[in-house]
């Protein structure tokens, strides 16, 4: 950075250079690719030129330490947090940070002033869990309604969608739209009728107490008359060996957040779902070359991505194929890959690897409390009412055979119309 008062430090010299520093120490957790972090880094190197006698300035780039990110808890970027002796105090910063409240945090944490704050109390009409396309709309119709509407996320705003390069077939987009762009419309659109955005609240649980539905969070404990579940569903992970060891460190799971980094570079991607082809495409305009891994003999994905896959110059697929062992050093360079029709394996090298083959529903809080299938998507009847009167599922959460962005506006819309007659009934 050409910033003597700035140190990039990796995991491996975290706890020397950190926890074990005299100094009090202000951590910024980045990625290469992150727009907000584009803002906030010249702020920070600012900053560092003016208080950095007397606090130490750490740059993380969670893209190639994500464990030490996971375990500080950091789920977005960028992220500041400062620790004293070892130990976090203050409140983090996340989000769009401004050079007034970065300058405002810093000058407390020198002299002393922030605390760990208590857990805040709120009482809602409506608490909506997740703020994709599902959760965002139903905040639109619920707080137009006049409803005091919260809507808790675990991460940022926007869910899967606001990583998508460009989403080419919502309605009213003309044609192309980024898929961060359209989250933001929505989210602000939430916000203009008056819905209340919390971001970044880790939940641990989640209860039913007589009429009343609770909420709790790392620092927020919530109450609400009636709850709309969009939690969404995560990738499922690579069931390969070494995947958990390279996660992060060449195997990834969001071609939009890490493909920059793979300029020039051979990749695979795993899958043969609209996700897995898309990405394969995106991916292109920086790599070398992409391999698709796929363990059927044809694409799942809608014929005219597959069509754009298979004549793409720069993409080969290998078929009935799957990934057995991830390897490497200290990043992935090989896979050892099996043809699950003829047993022949297969070392094959690589950069990286970019996984796509399904999702799994984030619906563990509500194990014992609604109904759900086998898999985990909770069940829900058309007007996306679950099995407890008063709580809604809208989304990929819920059971049900399309799982697209226009699906989930409309499931969220209908939660949120149903909630209305639900508390005014």
């Amino acid at each position: 950075m050409g910033n003597n008062n700035v140190f990039d430090v990796r995991e491996g010299d975290f706890e020397k250079e950190v926890l074990k520093d005299n100094k009090p120490v202000a951590v910024y957790f980045y990625s290469d690719d992150c727009l907000p972090c584009s803002a906030f880094s010249p702020l920070f190197e600012r900053l560092s030129q003016i208080y950095g006698e007397k606090i130490k300035f750490v740059k993380v780039c969670l893209q190639q330490d994500r464990d030490l990110g996971g375990k500080y808890n950091v789920r977005s970027t960028p992220t500041v947090m400062f620790l004293k002796d070892g130990e976090e105090v203050c409140s983090r910063l996340t989000g769009y940070i401004t050079k007034s409240e970065f300058r405002e945090s810093v000058e407390n944490f020198i002299e002393g002033k922030c605390k760990c704050k208590e857990k805040s109390k709120v009482s809602a009409d409506v608490a909506v869990l997740g703020s994709g396309p599902a959760g965002l709309s139903a905040a639109i119709y619920t707080a137009r309604a006049k409803l005091f509407t919260v809507v808790v996320d675990e991460g940022l705003s926007g869910g899967q969608v606001a990583t998508t390069y460009h989403v080419a077939n919502y309605p009213g987009t003309n044609g192309v739209v980024r898929g961060l762009d359209l989250m933001e419309n929505m989210k602000k659109q939430a916000l203009d009728f008056g819905t209340t955005i919390d971001e970044l609240k880790e939940i641990s649980q989640f209860s039913v107490k007589g009429k009343y539905f609770y909420i709790e969070s790392d620092d927020t404990d919530y109450q609400a008359r009636s709850v709309i579940i969009a939690t969404g569903a995560t990738p499922r992970k690579l069931p390969a060996q070494g995947e958990a060891e390279f996660r992060g460190r060449g195997v990834h799971y969001c071609a939009t957040c890490d493909g920059a980094m793979y300029q020039d570079k051979d990749v695979l991607v795993v899958g043969g779902g609209n996700s897995a082809v898309e990405e394969a495409v995106f991916l292109t305009r920086y790599v070398n070359r992409v391999t698709i891994i796929h363990q059927l003999d044809y694409f799942q994905a809608a014929k005219a991505y597959a069509d754009e896959a298979l004549k793409h110059p720069k993409i080969d697929v290998l078929w009935n194929t799957e990934i057995r062992k991830v390897s490497g050093d200290k990043f992935v360079e090989n896979v050892l890959t099996e043809n699950i029709k003829t047993g022949e394996k297969r070392d094959i090298n690589t950069d990286g690897v970019f996984v796509y083959i399904g999702l799994k529903p984030r619906s563990g809080l509500f194990n014992g409390i609604l109904k759900m299938d086998g898999r985990g998507y909770i069940i829900t009847d058309d007007n996306m009412q679950t099995s407890v009167g008063g709580i809604y599922a809208a989304g990929d959460i819920r059971k049900k055979l399309v799982r697209q962005i226009g699906t989930a506006v409309g499931d969220g819309i209908t939660a949120g119309v149903l909630a209305e007659r639900f508390l005014n009934g």
